[in-house]
């Protein structure tokens, strides 16, 4: 298929797919097949990581399948023709795949997100032995500058994402939340404990921006 003929089918797809009536409803159950196809491949490649197969396998991709649809069919205004319209429309359903599997992993995992275990914070720093102590300092510090300069929920959303590695919009559902919420409160935690920690020497401090 040649440049031209590619553009033609791409045009085909947005056209169909923004309409209405019979012809949207036949483009959809054209293109339905493909995403599923792309899901389940895609749930089929992280499946080893969660051990999972079968019937709840295949559930996740038919939902990452439909929802990659209704994302993509919000979203049509926002494709180029950069690319074939199927290889664009194929990435919303990895996404969705990803996501959904993501939250899996969460909903089965057996350390509450609320958990605090500072120690997983030193364990990240790749240091040799002279350094180990200085490490477990400076996450000792951590906590206690979590212990007393955060609120309670800015606590619960830190130790969630950035000591757990929680995602955010795992933990947004969690809470009946919004990520747009829980971003601002993250924010918000992360310059508090900044600010701590400069003050006590753990941190240098931000170079002062110049007035233009």
């Amino acid at each position: 298929m040649d440049d031209a003929e590619i553009d033609q089918e791409n045009r085909r797809w947005v056209q169909d797919l923004a309409g209405a009536g019979p012809r949207r409803e036949a483009t959809c159950a054209e293109l339905y097949p493909l995403l599923l196809r792309v899901a389940r491949s895609e749930a089929r490649r992280r499946a080893s990581l969660l051990k999972l197969d079968g019937p709840e396998l295949e559930d996740i991709a038919h939902q990452a399948a439909a929802d990659a649809l209704m994302a993509i069919t919000g979203r049509l205004d926002k494709f180029r023709g950069e690319a074939r319209f199927t290889t664009w429309a194929s990435k919303f359903a990895i996404l969705n795949v990803a996501t959904k599997m993501n939250r899996h992993f969460w909903r089965r995992h057996e350390i509450p997100y609320e958990q605090e275990d500072w120690s997983r914070l030193a364990s990240r720093f790749d240091v040799g032995p002279e350094g180990e102590a200085q490490v477990r300092e400076f996450a000792a510090a951590v906590s206690a500058a979590v212990n007393e300069n955060l609120s309670d929920r800015q606590r619960l959303v830190f130790v969630a994402t950035v000591l757990h590695g929680m995602p955010m919009d795992v933990l947004a559902d969690e809470l009946g939340s919004t990520h747009n919420a829980l971003y601002k409160v993250l924010f918000d935690a992360r310059r508090k404990l900044r600010i701590a920690l400069v003050a006590d020497g753990y941190l240098p401090e931000a170079p002062a921006s110049r007035s233009v």
